[in-house]
C-alpha cells in the first residue's frame, strides 16, 4: 500500500512524530497508528487526494479543513475523519499542533464506521459524530493525561480493539483492492469482477460501503498517487514519459488528472515540492502534504 512518512520516530524542526503498526488484527486495517506535536512547515497545507482514509484525534488548538474549492472552511476542535478522499484538501493549523492519528488502509477504516463510508465521501466530519461525544471526550481526556507518545498510542489501539466491528463484504473488496494496488490502479475492472465472481454493480456497492467510492475511483485515484510518488522532484522529469508509462491516454489526459487530485498543475506541484525540501529539508511531513499556494 502507499506510505508517505511514516513508520519511524523523527523529531524536525520541533516537531515531533512517532508512528507504529498496531497488533493484530488491527495491523490488517491499519498502516499506522501516530502521534505529531510542535509547529507545522507551514499554515496550511493541501493534502491531495490518496487511496486511503485516516482519523485525527486533536489534542491541541482547532484546525481547519476545506474539502475542495467549492465548500467553506470548517473548523475541528475535537479531530475529524476522513474516508477516501476523492479531491484535494487544505487543513488550516494552529501555531502549534497535537494530535494522535491513524493512517488506515483503503478498507481499513469501515470496521469502525457506524454508517456505510460513502455517506462522508468528502465531508470531513468530526470523531465526536462517528463515536459520540461522551466516549471522545473521555478519549481525549485519557490520550491527554498519558505519559509519552508511546503511551498514548497504546491507548488508541485499546480504543480501537474495543471498537472493533464488522463491516459486510470487508474482503471482498481488501481482496480486490489489493489486485488494484499491484497493478498500481491498471487493472480493468470488469477482468476484476469476473475473477472475484460477482456482478460490476455488487462490487461498486461494496466498494462504496466499505471504502467510499467505486472500484473504478479507487483504481484512478490509486493509480494517480503511485504515478505521483514515483516523481523525485529535484531530477529532471519527462512528463510525456511519465504519463505513458503510467497508462495515461496521453499528456493532456495527465494533466487534468493532476488538476483534479491536487489543484495544481504538474508544473506547479513539482514547484511546490521543491519549495517544500527546500525550506524543510528532512521533514517527516514531506511527501504527500504541500504548502497550500
Amino acid at each position: 500500500m502507499i506510505q508517505v512518512s511514516r513508520g519511524h520516530v523523527g523529531d524536525t524542526v520541533g516537531v515531533e512524530y512517532v508512528s507504529r503498526v498496531p497488533r493484530p488484527p488491527l495491523d490488517g486495517l491499519i498502516d499506522d497508528l501516530y502521534y505529531l506535536e510542535g509547529a507545522p512547515p507551514y499554515a496550511r497545507l493541501t493534502l491531495p487526494a490518496s487511496p486511503a482514509a485516516f482519523l485525527i484525534v486533536n489534542l491541541g488548538a482547532p484546525f481547519r479543513v476545506r474539502a475542495g474549492a467549492d465548500i467553506e472552511t470548517a473548523e475541528y476542535a475535537d479531530g475529524c475523519v476522513v474516508t477516501t478522499p476523492t479531491r484535494a484538501f487544505e487543513f488550516g493549523y494552529p501555531l502549534r499542533t497535537r494530535s494522535v492519528g491513524v493512517h488506515f488502509k483503503p478498507w481499513g477504516l469501515a470496521p469502525f464506521l457506524p454508517m456505510p463510508a460513502a455517506e462522508l465521501r468528502d465531508r470531513p466530519t468530526t470523531v465526536e459524530q462517528v463515536w459520540g461525544r461522551p466516549a471522545t471526550a473521555e478519549l481525549r481526556d485519557r490520550l491527554a493525561t498519558a505519559e509519552g507518545p508511546h503511551e498514548m498510542l497504546t491507548l488508541l489501539e485499546e480504543e480501537l480493539m474495543r471498537r472493533l466491528g464488522h463491516a459486510a463484504g470487508l474482503g471482498l473488496v481488501r481482496h480486490t483492492s489489493r489486485i488494484i494496488a499491484a497493478t498500481s490502479g491498471a487493472v480493468a475492472i470488469d477482468d476484476l469482477r469476473l475473477s472475484v465472481g460477482v456482478s460490476s454493480t455488487h462490487l461498486a456497492q461494496r466498494f462504496k460501503e466499505v471504502i467510499g467510492v467505486t472500484p473504478k475511483r479507487f483504481a484512478r485515484t490509486y493509480r494517480f498517487a503511485a504515478t505521483v510518488l514515483s516523481i523525485k522532484p529535484a531530477e529532471p522529469i519527462d512528463w510525456a514519459d511519465l504519463a505513458g508509462g503510467a497508462g495515461y491516454f496521453d499528456q493532456a489526459h495527465f494533466g487534468h488528472e493532476f488538476r483534479a487530485f491536487t489543484g495544481l498543475t504538474p508544473t506547479r506541484y513539482v514547484e511546490v515540492r521543491r519549495r517544500f525540501l527546500r525550506e524543510h529539508p528532512g521533514h517527516v511531513l514531506d511527501g504527500w502534504p504541500l504548502p497550500t499556494d
